[in-house]
């Protein structure tokens, strides 16, 4: 049974898709539009994160025309170099600062996970309540996931500093303050076999296992 969402965990927020990665291991191009079940996986990303923010923003480099069929706000790093999530980060902290200040928190997640919880950002904030400046980190199986994390908006400038100095980890930031890491269960397939709620694709590979993954669970649907 999932648990039940206090008021608390109603407070605005804002969900970060992050986007701004180079696909390198995929042979460039843009991994979240990569088919998994016979859409991009970025159309997965949005139908399960939608429902469980008050506004949605997709952090992404280069020409945002790209994207433009999915009616989101495109946003770029404002660092230059493709320094990696806590830019994508940085970008949605300073653009709900810009246009949705009554958000206090924003939830990132990324781009090429297609299965990752609908009540992520419920549990990521039922144990934070309204302190300032915890930090929700998702964990799994395999350990942390510190992409799909909830923030506080208030953490924008101390965020800059921490890129402006070279620091890249994103543990290394979320260690600054205080860090809540909340546990998912696996997803159960047929046969027993269980996955990582936060499979990512990173490979053809692994898109070939995602495209299995998915069939898997639309087979329990029906």
């Amino acid at each position: 049974m999932a648990p039940e969402v206090s008021l608390l965990t109603r407070m605005p927020v804002v969900g970060i898709i992050l986007a701004g990665g180079l696909g390198t291991r995929m042979g460039g191009g843009d991994k979240p539009l990569v088919e998994v079940g016979g859409k991009p996986m970025l159309a997965h990303v949005i139908e399960r994160f939608r429902p469980q923010v008050d506004r949605l923003v997709l952090n992404a480099n280069g020409d945002p025309a790209r994207f433009s069929a999915y009616g989101l706000p495109v946003i770029a790093d404002s660092i230059e170099g493709y320094v990696g999530p806590l830019a994508g980060l940085l970008a949605g902290m300073r653009w709900t600062e810009a246009n949705f200040p009554a958000a206090q928190f924003v939830v990132t997640v990324a781009a090429d996970t297609p299965f990752f919880p609908v009540d992520l950002v419920a549990r990521l904030s039922q144990g934070c309540g309204k302190h300032e400046d915890m930090v929700a980190v998702a964990a799994s199986g395999e350990g942390a996931q510190p992409v799909f994390a909830r923030w506080p908006v208030r953490l924008a400038g101390a965020l800059e500093d921490f890129l402006q100095r070279g620091e890249r980890k994103i543990l290394g930031f979320a260690d600054r303050f205080l860090r809540l890491n909340v546990p998912f269960d696996d997803i159960s397939l047929p046969g027993g076999e269980t996955v990582d709620p936060f499979f990512n694709v990173n490979t053809p590979e692994e898109a070939a296992r995602a495209e299995s993954i998915a069939a898997a669970i639309d087979g329990v649907r029906k």
